[in-house]
């Protein structure tokens, strides 16, 4: 992850959705039998550039899921959205997760396969063309695809980091 381009988000501040991309149930075996817990994976986000992602484990589903959405809240990002849709072609990386976010036009709609759907809705992207490669899980490909976002710069980004002052390229 680029840790320059991060801009973190305190969760009191705004309204926030929550979405259950995953939820597993993990046997422990012991001498007594088995014991059995469950592990969430949770997205929250505002719909409006901001986004986040946390995983909970739990004896119970429920109790699982809150403290993932808990943990997702101390994980959140600014995503630059330009016109409902992303800046421009981005690749993200995670273990074994590979994503390809593109921009598209209006009109196109959310094009992208399960977690990476749930992420792309919590930021507010309305149009997007999402691929994922290699590894299906949904922990890898949450992981990537909040790379991916995380990598986005949009133009006024770019010509603050290259010290051009954009009322002079706009205003003569």
């Amino acid at each position: 992850m680029a840790i320059s381009n991060i801009k973190r988000v305190k969760s009191s501040e705004i309204e926030l959705k929550d979405r259950l991309v995953s939820i597993q149930r993990v046997a422990k075996v012991t001498k007594g039998g088995r014991t059995f817990s469950f592990s969430a994976i949770v997205v929250v986000g505002d719909e409006n550039g901001i986004v986040g992602f946390g995983l909970g484990k739990a004896k119970e589903v429920t109790e699982a899921i809150t403290k993932g959405i808990d943990d997702a809240k101390k994980n959140l990002i600014k995503v630059p959205i330009i016109n409902g849709t992303v800046p421009h072609e981005q690749w993200g990386k995670y273990s074994g997760g590979n994503v390809l976010v593109k921009p598209a036009v209006s009109g196109t709609g959310v094009l992208a396969g399960g977690a990476m759907r749930a992420v792309l809705e919590s930021a507010g992207i309305k149009d997007v063309l999402a691929k994922s490669l290699g590894s299906s899980n949904p922990h890898n490909v949450v992981k990537a695809t909040i790379d991916a976002l995380t990598s986005m710069r949009d133009a006024y980004t770019v010509a603050q980091q290259r010290g051009v002052d954009l009322n002079k390229v706009f205003n003569g």
